[in-house]
């Protein structure tokens, strides 16, 4: 996303007190409507029944149906990002976050449905909760710290890369990754966060709060699922 960082303006952690003020507050009452925007569709998804439909999607096409659903994930992630990363349209950043937070509605029908009908009713909030506690704390730390954390951008790019490879080798392979794999995604989604937010404090500029919830919400989406699932197995 660094490629980006001169194309829109000076830099948050260069701008104005006044400008990087407005900055983050753009950015985090963005986050907060695509949160909003994310339990909206995705209760929506359910109430209307096309839930189902996905799920049955998944379900004909087996372990390989999930890993197209998974690429195409990836691809639609890959072309939100572009867009909201848009020098020449403000809609067109925008329009990237929406598609977005919808493929990510998408993609959770799976993992919500499990928690709704095989746990107690009290599993999804629970997870909800702790989720955005972690990345409050995350982000009070970077805030308070005010330290560039850019060096965590290898371990966070190896990382992601190792576990791709394991859910492709687990859904071509059919086994199970288990709770120590969970437990070890929450600590890398947090430490994506953790990355994440101060590139968005040290190397975005003051135009690119879209990208920057953007790329906020991608990791507390990421952080949800694997604690979601988490509270889901042990329950």
């Amino acid at each position: 996303m660094n490629e980006y960082a001169t194309s829109f303006g000076n830099s948050a952690a260069d701008a104005l007190p006044a400008q990087r003020a407005q900055f983050i507050r753009k950015t985090y009452l963005l986050l907060a409507a695509a949160i909003l925007a994310f339990v909206v569709v995705e209760t929506f998804l359910f109430v209307s029944g096309a839930a189902y439909a996905i799920l049955g999607v998944l379900t004909l096409g087996g372990s390989m149906g999930w890993l197209v659903v998974l690429a195409a994930f990836m691809g639609i992630s890959y072309l939100a990002n572009r867009w909201a990363m848009s020098e020449t349209s403000s809609a067109m950043q925008y329009v990237g976050l929406g598609i977005f937070v919808i493929a990510e509605a998408v993609i959770f029908v799976p993992m919500i449905f499990i928690a709704a009908t095989y746990s107690d009713v009290s599993v999804i909030p629970k997870a909800g909760i702790v989720t955005l506690g972690l990345f409050l704390g995350i982000t009070a730390t970077v805030f308070l710290t005010r330290t560039d954390f850019s060096f965590l951008g290898p371990i966070v790019a190896i990382g992601g890369f190792a576990a791709l490879g394991f859910i492709v080798a687990s859904a071509i392979f059919g086994f199970s990754l288990g709770s120590i794999f969970a437990f070890v995604m929450v600590a890398f989604a947090g430490t994506a966060i953790l990355y994440n937010t101060s590139q968005v404090l040290h190397n975005y500029n003051t135009n690119q709060h879209v990208a920057a919830s953007l790329t906020l919400f991608a990791g507390i989406a990421l952080l949800f699922w694997y604690i979601l699932s988490i509270f889901s197995s042990r329950d």
